[in-house]
């Protein structure tokens, strides 16, 4: 997998992450750089474990699907970034603001933003990627995004997110074609 697709990977698994990041941010009273810090270790970890687990799933599988694997990756990644872009379309504009950052609510919201990623690592495992260094790409720009993230949420509040969500789902579904033409005719 080139440099180039793992920069994409990362950042358009981070998108969501970062929508909520943006959200948390703006709920809270003038967050704290140690606030957000703690949050993006949060998100950046289980974001990174999520592809992981995917990948072995989709190891498991592999041998039953070496023909169709190109199939495979455009489908998992056209269909979540489509729905990153439904969803930056649907999502309510006002945002429900929690009154607190427990540990439990960002590790539910982590979890809840990086099944995308699990999806991602079943197709890594099809393409022979390095999990490794894919899923350390995926943590590293979580851990960035949902960092910042918080801090601009601090000022401009949760309306950037449905944008960076509607660019991410545009850049997996163009990772997707890519994909395939590239298996399809070597491109």
């Amino acid at each position: 997998m080139s440099p180039l697709a793992i920069v994409i990977i990362s950042l358009s698994m981070s998108v969501d992450a970062f929508a909520a990041a943006l959200a948390k941010g703006a709920a809270l009273h003038r967050p704290q750089f140690s606030e957000a810090l703690r949050t993006g270790a949060i998100f950046g970890t289980v974001e990174a474990i999520t592809p992981v687990i995917g990948w072995a799933a989709g190891l498991a599988a592999a041998s039953f699907v070496d023909e169709i694997d190109h199939w495979i990756a455009l489908l998992f990644l056209g269909g979540i970034g489509a729905k990153m872009i439904y969803e930056s379309f649907c999502r309510d504009a006002e945002i429900e603001k929690p009154k607190r950052h427990s540990l439990m609510t960002l590790i539910v919201t982590a979890i809840g933003t990086s099944i995308d990623a699990m999806a991602v690592g079943v197709t890594l495992a099809f393409l022979e990627a390095s999990i490794v260094v894919v899923a350390l790409a995926i943590g590293c720009a979580t851990f960035t995004m949902t960092t910042t993230g918080v801090m601009v949420g601090r000022y401009a509040g949760a309306k950037l997110g449905k944008w960076a969500e509607l660019i991410g789902g545009i850049a997996l579904i163009l990772l997707g074609v890519r994909i395939f033409v590239q298996h399809m005719w070597g491109i």
